[in-house]
């Protein structure tokens, strides 16, 4: 749920400065671990355009309802909704409002969250939004890895730093430097147990034990989550990557991190977790 009082401080002074100076940019890049508290402030913004109360934006009068409520005609929102990419299919809209008019605004919005998800034919669709637009329109792209997003597309934005200093653990930092956003973090809680089960299951596969497959069976039952089944696959990956610093272990996790190349682009094909971790099990069988 949109909350226009948890936004970045900083940020939205920076925001409101360029606004009443009428310097605002036609795309921004909102960096920030917590994406919800960027995706507040995109919305803060799109409220500030439009409000008709006194104190702007105050998130009550009609326009802001209809903003936050997700009903405003000129502000428009795409997500994964839960998927692991955001495809063509869900920009290409964008592009055809592209050409269009604000209806009920002096501006237009387009805010794509988890842009990190962005596939390449997503991201090179995005460019010619990106460039000067033919309408009023400001484009903010949220993510929390401004490295997972394309240079061509950095290079179109305006990148606005929400990092407030706060020191992130290291298991947290490479989580958000593979994808995940903070709440799918806190949503997966403490990773002990997981951290385990597919360590066991990692060393059976490169021991060529049969028990790797009943493994791949109880991770792929345990993991409800859509956080939980991406975690197990990145993890897999984490083991392999420390595995080529091994002499001994090179080829094998060199092989590993092949097949897990191969375990993504099922994912990617919609293949559910418990195939693709069978698929995984009796490749080392």
């Amino acid at each position: 749920m949109i909350n226009i009082s948890n936004v970045g401080v900083r940020q939205t002074q920076f925001l409101q400065k360029a606004y009443k100076q009428k310097k605002l940019a036609h795309s921004y890049l909102f960096v920030d671990s917590d994406e919800e508290r960027a995706l507040n402030t995109a919305y803060w913004l799109a409220c500030l355009f439009n409000c008709t109360g006194e104190n702007k934006p105050d998130g009550t009068c009609q326009n802001c309802k209809q903003i936050l409520s997700g009903n405003h005609p000129d502000v428009l929102l795409v997500q994964s909704d839960g998927k692991q990419t955001l495809g063509i299919d869900q920009i290409r809209p964008l592009k055809e409002e592209l050409v269009k008019s604000p209806v009920e605004s002096s501006r237009r919005f387009f805010f794509i969250k988890e842009a990190q998800k962005l596939t390449l034919s997503a991201a090179n669709g995005l460019l010619n939004l990106l460039e000067e637009p033919v309408a009023p329109v400001v484009t903010i792209l949220i993510t929390n890895n401004s490295d997972q997003i394309l240079p061509t597309i950095r290079s179109r934005t305006q990148i606005i730093n929400f990092d407030n200093g706060k020191k992130r653990n290291g298991k947290t930092e490479i989580l958000l430097e593979n994808g995940f956003t903070q709440s799918e973090i806190n949503e997966l809680g403490n990773l002990e147990k997981w951290d385990q089960e597919i360590k066991y299951f990692y060393q059976e596969m490169l021991e060529h034990n049969s028990l790797a497959l009943i493994s791949a069976h109880k991770l792929s039952e345990n993991a409800k989550l859509v956080s939980e089944q991406r975690y197990i696959l990145i993890k897999l990956k984490l083991l392999a990557e420390q595995d080529l610093n091994d002499p001994l272990k090179l080829n094998l996790a060199a092989q590993m991190l092949k097949n897990l190349i191969e375990v993504d682009k099922m994912r990617l094909s919609n293949v559910n977790l418990r195939n693709s971790l069978d698929y995984l099990a009796l490749r080392w069988k």
